[in-house]
């Protein structure tokens, strides 16, 4: 019955506990930079970064707005575009909510667990740059591409007559927001904000549980790969539902995470770093925290040094002090003998 108690042990809460303890020295104190004592510094030190966030949600919305690229669209190219119109299986509200909040509150639970504003501000600075930035990069290219979407034939011709002018090219008489929206296909928005939202967070995440640090838990990447899973399958979902083709989806993809990345280390070291767990800013006010202490102590110990000094340097002229005082007895004393005769 061994192996029973062996194989409990194994699977014990302790066990998972210590399995995904958070990374970090047990020996610092976390909870010395909260949002009352040092978040309005933190967020006045990144200002302008908020600024560029806000710019970047008006040519987000611009760039939502104006009109993509009508490109040229043939008879024979609508052989590939003949698929039927499907509403979204992702609808489009819900991909802020699982690639912005989601990630936010889980920011938000580590705060409440580790106590360190750095890594609250900076985590959702980061994940709000990767995911701006993204749509700006993919509504952008979305707009000068023009790329008709696997159901732009249902899009241009509701019922089904199609019709062209002189130079072969469509003449659409459907909803003009259903036409517009038809010339939208590549990259994928869905996706590459999927990605760039939720690889953020796996990032952020692999770098908290120390996936990286050579013990060998391959449990902690089911739960870093977890993300990436589910932003795969909306991007899955929008070939299903034929509004994109496989290649939009790749390319948003591939986009979203390359631009979480660099946002990522912008603030946090590399997830295999030793020093993963944290951000940057972590640890250098970790280190201006001790040299300030350093200082400190320094001071002291120069102060007290010099003290010393000047109780040795009294004590010391009061001692010669008492011997110029003893000698100056003695010669006197020996005038008065010989004046008297004695020696």
């Amino acid at each position: 019955m061994a192996w029973i108690t062996r194989l409990g042990s194994v699977f014990s809460f302790s066990y998972f506990r210590s399995l995904f303890q958070f990374g970090g020295p047990r020996d610092v104190d976390l909870g010395a930079h909260t949002i009352k004592s040092h978040g309005a510094a933190v967020a006045r030190n990144h200002m302008h970064d908020w600024l560029i966030l806000l710019l970047l949600v008006v040519i987000e919305i611009v760039l939502f707005i104006i009109h993509p690229f009508y490109r040229f669209v043939g008879k024979d190219m609508m052989e590939d575009l003949k698929y039927p119109m499907k509403d979204n299986t992702v609808p489009v509200w819900a991909v802020p909510v699982y690639a912005v909040l989601l990630p936010i509150v889980i920011f938000v639970l580590i705060y409440l667990r580790r106590r360190d504003v750095y890594d609250l501000h900076h985590s959702i600075l980061g994940l709000l740059f990767a995911v701006l930035i993204t749509g700006v990069i993919t509504d952008a290219i979305k707009n000068a591409v023009g790329r008709p979407r696997p159901d732009f034939f249902w899009r241009c011709f509701p019922d089904g007559v199609d019709a062209y002018d002189r130079w072969g090219d469509v003449i659409c008489h459907g909803k003009a927001s259903d036409i517009r929206e038809g010339h939208k296909s590549f990259p994928s928005g869905h996706t590459s904000w999927s990605f760039a939202g939720l690889g953020f967070l796996s990032l952020y995440l692999s770098g908290k549980i120390q996936v990286f640090d050579r013990r060998g838990h391959i449990a902690k990447l089911c739960i870093v790969f977890l993300p990436l899973l589910v932003a795969s399958l909306v991007g899955v979902s929008r070939v299903d539902d034929y509004w994109h083709h496989w290649q939009d989806v790749f390319a948003g993809g591939l986009l979203g995470l390359v631009v979480a990345t660099f946002c990522y280390c912008q603030f946090f070291p590399p997830p295999y770093h030793h020093e993963g767990w944290g951000p940057y800013a972590y640890f250098r006010a970790l280190e201006e925290s001790r040299g300030n202490t350093n200082g400190v102590n320094s001071a002291n110990g120069q102060r007290m040094e010099y003290h010393r000094h000047d109780a040795n340097t009294e004590t010391r002229n009061n001692g010669e002090t008492f011997m110029a005082f003893s000698v100056d007895q003695y010669s006197r004393s020996t005038l008065d003998e010989l004046e008297a005769g004695r020696r």
